[in-house]
C-alpha cells in the first residue's frame, strides 16, 4: 500500500537552532524548506528529511537515519574535518577502525550523532 510513496524521516531537535546550524555548517546542508514552528526540510540525493523542535530529542538510541554513499573513507574524512565526530565501536561483530566498521558481509558502516544527540550513520554497500 505505501509502495509508490517517498519515506521521509523526522528528527527532534531540542534546540531547533543550533540544530540547523549543525546540519548547516557540519554537513553542508541548507534548508529547502522551513516550517512554521522553526523546524526545516532537507533534500538530500533524492530523498527528504525533518529537523524539528521536540523536548524527545536525543532519547533515541538507535540509529535513526543514514546515508548511502560511495566512498566511505572519503566522507567520514570530509565530515570530520568539518568537526563531525565518528564513534567507535568494539562489539563482536561491529568494531569500527577511524569510525568505519566492516561488516561480516563487506558492507561498511560509520555512525556520528548531530547536535541534538540523534545518531546518524553512512554506509557503502559491498
Amino acid at each position: 500500500m505505501l509502495a509508490k510513496y517517498p519515506l521521509e524521516a523526522s528528527l527532534p531537535a531540542s534546540d531547533i537552532e543550533r540544530a540547523k546550524a549543525f546540519y548547516r555548517d557540519k554537513l553542508g546542508l541548507t534548508p529547502a524548506e522551513e516550517t512554521e514552528d522553526g523546524g526545516a526540510f532537507y533534500d538530500t540525493g533524492g530523498a527528504r528529511f525533518m529537523v524539528y523542535p521536540s523536548g524527545f530529542a536525543g532519547t533515541n538510541q538507535a540509529t535513526a537515519a543514514g546515508w548511502q554513499v560511495d566512498d566511505i573513507e572519503s566522507v567520514v574524512a570530509g565530515l570530520t574535518a568539518n568537526g563531525v565526530v565518528f564513534q567507535e565501536y568494539d562489539f563482536d561483530e561491529l568494531k569500527t577502525v577511524d569510525g568505519i566498521a566492516t561488516l561480516p558481509n563487506g558492507i561498511k558502516g560509520a555512525w556520528f550523532t548531530d547536535s541534538e544527540g540523534n545518531i546518524l550513520s553512512l554506509f557503502q554497500m559491498a
